[in-house]
């Protein structure tokens, strides 16, 4: 307020928008909802590892020519990973900066402690932590092929039996996607609050909508590492 007393401008809109946890709140949810569209697409191309490894690599090979000829190489997947990109530091900086404000509203704890939410709404902090180390970890061991220590460059089917035939690797990728489900079951039903399209009446809906989406993600995407631990991919 002071710096607009100094310049004689009022904050812009979007500024003010940005301030306000309302503001955040809507950045969070439309972040969320893109990279919710993003993980929905991802399990489905991940599930054809299951048709062999000539499919899976040619798979690999079409999401890097995308376009082609109109686009250069890798250029539509260099799109996707800046909007990705995009959405995952929205959707971390809104939330940071949420928890924070929330913090300095109650400097002082409850005396009296009580469950007043579920596990999922009490895990969301610490299930975003995770999630964030496992993406660091997730591209890499399958993108940038740097902890892959049987890496492949070209061959996403090899690198992908490489990956889940480590205890480490199917360890971390099943917590991670444990952790996703519940941010996915808490974070679908509040985004939909945050836009709107929530009410007393649809909640029941989006309830089962939510652990709907979480159980398919989560068993989509953890069918790849017990597909290899269990030999059926090989």
């Amino acid at each position: 307020m002071a710096l607009a007393t100094r310049t004689g401008r009022r904050p812009s809109t979007t500024r003010t928008l940005w301030d306000s946890a309302v503001g955040k709140k809507a950045v969070m949810a439309v972040s969320g909802l893109i990279m919710l569209g993003f993980l929905v697409v991802h399990m489905m191309g991940n599930l054809k590892i299951f048709f062999g490894p000539q499919e899976f690599n040619a798979y690999g090979h079409w999401l890097r020519h995308i376009g082609e000829p109109f686009l250069h190489s890798h250029w539509a997947l260099w799109a996707v990973r800046v909007v990705l990109l995009a959405a995952v530091a929205a959707h971390a900086v809104s939330a940071y900066q949420l928890s924070r404000r929330d913090i300095r509203a109650r400097p002082v704890a409850y005396a009296h402690k009580r469950r007043r939410a579920g596990y999922a709404t009490r895990t969301m902090r610490w299930g975003g932590v995770i999630l964030g180390l496992f993406i660091v970890w997730h591209i890499l061991d399958l993108t940038t092929l740097t902890v892959n220590e049987r890496a492949w460059a070209g061959h996403p089917y090899e690198n992908v039996l490489a990956t889940f035939s480590t205890w480490y690797g199917n360890t971390l990728y099943i917590t991670a996607m444990a952790a996703l489900g519940l941010h996915i079951r808490h974070g679908f039903r509040s985004a939909a609050h945050t836009l709107g399209a929530g009410s007393a009446r649809r909640d029941r809906t989006l309830k089962v909508l939510a652990n709907a989406l979480a159980l398919l993600l989560f068993a989509g995407f953890v069918s790849v590492p017990v597909g290899v631990m269990t030999g059926v991919v090989k």
